[in-house]
């Protein structure tokens, strides 16, 4: 595998991956309506996603999320419940995607797809759980669309410019950390003023 190889597969797996945390099914859907009708050329164990049964339940799945991630309080017991789901479909697919490798390269594969899609998991559970203190149902609506136009745009991005795909995730690993660091500063600073 040459270094250009292995920097598309880089941003393939880990945009996948960070796509996960925020919409598994999506995911899952737009892997496998990729290589089934071959908008690009992806490499044989993508062929894993290109499956009826994978495909269609995926795409009823992301129907059900769709509509529950609309719902203020029940788009949060939705978050709750895919606490364990996401970052094991990030894990997943971060091992499909690599292919046959040795046992310890998927196994670092696997606990990176993970990490990535707790990552966003968390980060949109907890935005989530904000929102839902909102009197009104909008913010709901508005982010539930953010991220569904998000997922299907960074799924098409690691499909078709894996580079970009692995800079805007790069990118936005960073601000989900200076976040939870801003969050926790001013979680410090209300103890500290109440002690």
């Amino acid at each position: 595998m040459g270094t250009g190889d292995l920097v598309t597969l880089l941003g393939r797996t880990l945009g996948f991956s960070f796509a996960a945390g925020i919409n598994l099914y999506a995911t899952v859907a737009i892997i496998g309506l990729a290589t089934r009708y071959d908008w690009v050329d992806l490499p044989p164990q993508y062929r894993v996603f290109d499956n009826t049964w994978i495909i269609g339940a995926a795409i009823a799945m992301y129907l059900v999320e769709f509509v529950a991630d609309k719902v203020p309080w029940v788009d949060s017991l939705w978050d709750a419940i895919h606490t364990v789901i996401r970052p094991l479909g990030g894990a997943l697919i971060a091992v499909a995607t690599i292919g046959h490798a040795q046992p310890w390269v998927q196994a670092l594969a696997a606990l990176a797809g993970a990490a990535l899609a707790t990552s966003t998991h968390v980060a949109k559970a907890g935005t989530r759980a904000a929102a839902n203190t909102s009197p009104e149902p909008l913010s709901n609506w508005a982010l539930s669309f953010a991220e569904d136009g998000f997922v299907v745009g960074l799924g098409l991005l690691a499909l078709t410019h894996p580079v970009a795909a692995a800079a805007v995730v790069l990118i936005a690993l960073a601000a989900i950390v200076l976040s939870v660091r801003w969050l926790l500063r001013g979680v410090q600073r209300r103890f500290a003023r109440q002690a």
